[in-house]
């Protein structure tokens, strides 16, 4: 595991709008490190620290432009994320509406089909018996019946 890379302490400070290599110097002997150490001390605490009345003073007042940019930058972050979040939910849902709808859609399909397949089998069926007659020369039981022609078969319908 490689340890943190050294830094210029001063390169933090010297980031700041308005800080230089001799102002960075003085306040990291003063123990301010960072923008947030600026703010912290205050006018005050950046005159203890060597820097004269005007340059605290310009120094602060630099300083709420960096903090509010940081606020907006973080607020608009926590938007975007938030968008993302009602983006991805509302995507989830359309995708399981339309699962929901072709699914009943074929499932109607499937129910008129058979439906339909029913219907053309009655249709189809027919009678399958033979038609038979009473024996004419004496003998028990009956006598098929045998068509003389198609017309005449039980399969064939007159329409």
């Amino acid at each position: 595991m490689a340890g943190k890379s050294k830094k210029d302490p001063l390169e933090a400070l010297m980031a700041i709008p308005g800080v230089g290599k001799a102002t960075a110097k003085k306040l990291s002997d003063a123990g301010i490190k960072s923008a947030a150490g600026i703010k912290k001390a205050g006018e005050k605490g950046l005159l203890k620290a060597g820097l004269t009345a005007a340059a605290s003073k310009k120094l602060m007042a630099g300083m709420t432009p960096v903090a509010s940019a940081k606020k907006a930058a973080k607020k608009t972050a926590t938007k975007a994320k938030s968008s993302a979040k009602k983006a991805v939910t509302k995507t989830k849902s359309t995708a399981k509406k339309a699962a929901t709808k072709s699914k009943a859609a074929a499932s109607k399909a499937a129910a008129s089909s058979r439906k339909v397949a029913q219907k053309v089998v009655d249709q189809k069926k027919g009678t399958n018996t033979v038609k038979t007659e009473k024996s004419k020369d004496g003998r028990k039981g009956m006598t098929l019946k045998i068509p003389k022609s198609v017309e005449g078969m039980s399969w064939f319908r007159k329409k």
